[in-house]
């Protein structure tokens, strides 16, 4: 991919990669790509311009999974998770994944996705997930955002942790849409389904995914 490089940091643990670039001078125009290296590790390739007067990108800090009281001692294992999900359409409407109670938001609804398993590809990892837990065949598109979020709370295997999810959101279309089904039983989603795109506001998306969608979508 052409262009000058401007820039060439590692994503520290909490930190939001617009607010990342806005620090060192640039604003962030969209992100290009996201691949693994041959050492292993994820680059994540940014479009930026220098700043002409742009606040900082809003930074909600650290959360807390509702609920949670912390022992003083509390021991926290800091994780950073990096993982790939797609807006998917087809002409049913938009795939929609429910969040299971494995999960900090149960009866939530998400984009299908996850992590990105040690030595694959981003765009690899995406349709690995979709049809793990839709069981549809899409094609992807471009690489269209990198949110983050960082809380404190429990993981589905119930340790402490101080986490940040990275999330590489994609686009991509479903040629022949069947009936999601859940192929990965026991794991974070409960169920799929296509949601009629003049419905899709009625559904309980979290709060990133609301965000997101409000920006994406017709």
């Amino acid at each position: 991919m052409s262009g000058t490089v401007v820039l060439d940091r590692p994503l520290v643990h909490g930190v939001d990669p617009a607010v990342l670039v806005h620090d060192a001078g640039w604003t962030l125009v969209r992100p290009l790509s996201a691949v693994r290296d041959d050492d292993g590790e994820i680059v994540l390739t940014l479009r930026v311009r220098a700043l002409a007067g742009e606040p900082r990108p809003h930074d909600p800090g650290r959360g807390r999974d509702a609920g949670l009281e912390l022992p003083p001692d509390a021991e926290l294992e800091v994780r950073q998770r990096v993982a790939a999900y797609a807006v998917v359409l087809s002409g049913r409407g938009l795939l929609a994944t429910e969040y299971s109670d494995r999960t900090a938001v149960p009866g939530r609804w998400g984009m299908p996705g996850g992590g990105i398993d040690e030595g694959e590809q981003p765009a690899d990892a995406v349709l690995r997930e979709v049809a793990e837990e839709t069981d549809q065949a899409v094609l992807l598109d471009e690489l269209v955002s990198v949110q983050t979020s960082h809380w404190v709370g429990r993981s589905p295997r119930g340790t402490l942790e101080d986490f940040q999810a990275v999330r590489l959101v994609y686009r991509a279309t479903c040629p022949a849409p069947a009936e999601p089904r859940v192929l990965d039983v026991g794991g974070t989603t409960e169920s799929a389904r296509w949601v009629p795109l003049d419905a899709w506001p009625q559904v309980p998306w979290t709060h990133n995914w609301e965000l997101l969608l409000a920006e994406l979508l017709p």
